[in-house]
């Protein structure tokens, strides 16, 4: 199944796909935004456009374990976003914790620097986002069977 993963912000947003198979995330764009009811339909017509069937958004949970202004504004994207796509394409929070740092560690390994890290920076966050999933999916199939 082709599952999208977005990595919301308030400037950017990230987006990454994955085949249909589960195997490969990749990432497939950002979308620069700050209305952040524009930012839902745009997502919405990503998902659309990739022919998502799901679409798993991070949900940047604290460290201690709480749910933060971040995270709140997160679950109220996902929620939207839901709304949109309707019952047919589910729209799921998964914890993202560190997932951004993980993608600026990623580009200073490729040395990406200046305006071409920030435009890339949110689409590697989604990816990675995309790839615990796609693992976690591997490794529970028993409690994804059904989903």
């Amino acid at each position: 199944m082709k599952i999208m993963a977005v990595d919301f912000g308030d400037a950017r947003t990230g987006l990454a796909c994955c085949d249909r198979t589960e195997f490969l995330a990749s990432p497939v764009g950002v979308i620069q935004e700050k209305d952040f009811d524009t930012t839902v339909k745009k997502t919405f017509y990503a998902v659309q456009e990739f022919d998502a069937k799901m679409v798993i958004v991070g949900h940047p949970i604290n460290m201690n374990g709480t749910i933060g202004e971040r995270a709140e504004k997160c679950q109220l994207f996902a929620q939207q976003l839901q709304e949109l796509t309707g019952p047919g394409i589910p729209v799921k929070l998964w914890d993202e914790r560190s997932t951004t740092v993980s993608a600026h560690n990623i580009l200073n390994v490729t040395d990406t620097r200046g305006k071409k890290r920030k435009e890339v920076v949110d689409a590697v966050a989604a990816t990675l986002i995309l790839e615990n999933y796609l693992a976690w999916r591997r490794n529970h199939p028993e409690e994804t069977a059904e989903k």
